[in-house]
């Protein structure tokens, strides 16, 4: 979709720092950050809603995230990783991946994604 901001980072239009890429799916940082190591997980493809993926493409971004959120865990030290999908600031399926503490020490992570 040509005025898909996912998408032209996806064509390399725009830089990102990325964190995990293969033929079907990208992870990259966000630029709106709720928390240490924000990343979001996208579908190369476009599909503006979840409930539009084929089966097989929900599938591999599930376990792609669950492999990230580990990733992601061990690399800030934070007691879990939450996920969202949220939708209405881009149209393009992405998922959020937010490390969290059980603490107060991060709880500027606890904002709304």
């Amino acid at each position: 979709m040509p005025d898909c901001i996912f998408c032209k980072i996806v064509a390399g239009e725009i830089p990102s720092q990325k964190k995990f890429e293969n033929e079907r799916f990208l992870a990259f940082l966000t630029i709106d950050p709720k928390g240490p190591q924000h990343t979001l997980l996208i579908p190369k493809a476009h599909y503006q809603w979840f409930t539009d993926l084929p089966d097989d493409v929900s599938d591999e971004l599930f376990r792609i995230a669950k492999r990230l959120a580990k990733e992601l865990k061990e690399e800030t030290k934070s007691d879990y990783v939450r996920l969202g999908i949220v939708g209405k600031d881009v149209p393009h399926v992405h998922v959020h991946l937010v490390p969290q503490r059980l603490d107060a020490r991060q709880s500027a992570g606890d904002q709304e994604l």
